[in-house]
């Protein structure tokens, strides 16, 4: 065969692979269940929704989520934490750190995080999430109204000061492509519903007041 027919061969390949791909999708059907949401906020006592940290490697996004789902669980409260570091090792193994695949990144949180939400959890997702975009996308497939921004605001200088993985020394050193904040931007929320300033207040002051920002909310 030439080389003008495998490519012809490939093509019709190609076009009914996205045929079959089409019909499955037309097939799915979205499954109603007996437990509702309302039902597992009744139970458990408060409602569901997703906390999402936003902000620089080293800005203390892990530490607070860690730290405010203690509180929250002391506190008789459901809530789930899901970390970049984590879920790179998880379910996102197969992405690396490209533009692209940092956008399938927050996808694919976003709709596990709604997944959670459905069963009155609260989610604390702390990730960089460098892109507006990104976000605004999340909040969109969350709903705008289980989606509460959390600005964990840190300047870069300070990140770097504390830098536990070396992360920074190396993307300075060109070890790291792509890395936030010094080869790859950072786009600041421009509107997030809370903003922690981890310069200027302590951990454990700053998991004191998300938890009473948080409480008015549930």
């Amino acid at each position: 065969m030439s080389v003008f027919g495998l490519k012809l061969t490939s093509v019709y390949h190609i076009e009914k692979l996205k045929i079959n791909q089409k019909n499955q999708v037309n097939n799915l059907k979205s499954q109603s269940y007996k437990i509702k949401r309302s039902d597992y906020e009744k139970r458990n006592t408060h409602r569901g929704m997703v906390l999402w940290f936003v902000g620089l490697s080293g800005s203390g996004k892990s530490t607070l989520a860690n730290g405010l789902q203690a509180k929250l669980f002391e506190n008789r409260f459901n809530a789930i934490v899901l970390d970049g570091d984590n879920t790179r090792l998880g379910i996102n193994k197969d992405l690396g750190f490209s533009e692209k695949d940092r956008i399938e990144n927050i996808r694919r949180v976003a709709e596990i995080s709604k997944l959670f939400v459905e069963t009155g959890q609260i989610v604390i997702n702390a990730f960089i999430s460098p892109f507006e975009s990104n976000r605004i996308q999340a909040r969109n497939i969350i709903s705008d109204t289980d989606f509460i921004e959390v600005y964990i605001d840190s300047s870069i200088s300070t990140c770097e000061k504390r830098d536990v993985k070396g992360l920074y020394k190396k993307a300075r050193a060109g070890e790291i492509i792509n890395f936030t904040g010094i080869s790859s931007p950072f786009e600041a929320p421009v509107k997030p519903d809370i903003v922690v300033k981890t310069d200027e207040q302590t951990p454990d002051e700053s998991i004191d007041y998300l938890f009473e920002q948080l409480k008015s909310k549930l």
